[in-house]
């Protein structure tokens, strides 16, 4: 019984995942939006359009190794959001020093630069042989979240 419980819960989460977002076709997304994202990122490719919650979100690859990018803009064509895969050697210096000092043992992976309305922060997970975090980091090197993944 409890496997079934489960099962819907996946499925229904799924489900109302999908429902929230609608894919788009290249030809559905507004052309000052495609006129802004062609401008910003000329080397983008296998760019996937959804309307999410109201915004533009599209997902794509940049550069030889396909880094991973998605990007939501306004109805107006305006870069609301930006989150892209990095190495964790472009992490700021202050965040890989705090790492090293509050997180020993710890290795780096899955790192994120997210530009929020001109803010920028860092994710990444840090995992040891016995614990697993999921961390974001200011420019700075402040700890902003820490949650056991």
């Amino acid at each position: 019984m409890k496997r079934f419980y489960l099962t819907a819960l996946f499925v229904s989460v799924f489900i109302g995942k999908k429902a929230a977002a609608q894919d788009l076709n290249y030809n559905e997304v507004p052309s000052v939006i495609i006129n802004s994202f062609n401008k910003t990122f000329p080397k983008a490719f296998d760019a996937e359009w959804e309307l999410d919650g109201g915004y533009y979100k599209a997902e794509f690859e940049i550069g030889v190794f396909g880094t991973d990018h998605d990007i939501w803009y306004d109805k107006k064509g305006r870069l609301i959001k930006h989150t892209e895969e990095i190495s964790k050697n472009e992490l700021p210096k202050n965040i890989l020093k705090m790492i090293n000092s509050g997180f020993i043992g710890f290795r780096i992976d899955d790192v994120k630069r997210i530009t929020e309305y001109g803010k920028t922060t860092y994710t990444m997970e840090l995992k040891s042989f016995t614990e697993e975090w999921k961390a974001a980091f200011d420019h700075n090197g402040n700890l902003l979240s820490k949650v056991a993944d």
